[in-house]
């Protein structure tokens, strides 16, 4: 996803990319975390909502990270709407922040796994 941010924002097909990285990506990331909490935790969570709760719940991500990640599923819900170009630029102008913290999910999963 991170490749795909560098390029100009002004090209909407730049735009869509990034859009359907962030949609793929959030899903290997929510995945991954489900699979975390089932090995290592013990926890059982089917949503990427769940997922979120479970990861706060046992230190994964903090409170405010917990309410953004509820919001990054939000916006993932939303990518199913990219032909409305106004919601399509104001998510595509979330991705970066999205980005960031999925990274930092993603480091502190891997920092479980090795506990």
């Amino acid at each position: 996803m991170r490749e795909v941010l560098s390029y100009p924002a002004s090209d909407p097909i730049v735009r869509d990319a990034s859009i359907q990285r962030f949609e793929f990506s959030f899903e290997a990331v929510w995945k991954a975390a489900r699979l975390v909490l089932a090995s290592v935790e013990g926890l059982e969570y089917a949503s990427p909502k769940g997922v979120i709760r479970g990861c706060r719940s046992v230190g994964i991500l903090s409170d405010a990270e917990t309410k953004a990640a509820l919001a990054m599923v939000d916006d993932r819900n939303l990518t199913s709407h990219t032909y409305d170009e106004e919601l399509a630029q104001r998510l595509y102008q979330r991705l970066p922040d999205h980005l960031r913290l999925m990274q930092a999910w993603l480091e502190r999963l891997e920092e479980r796994t090795r506990e």
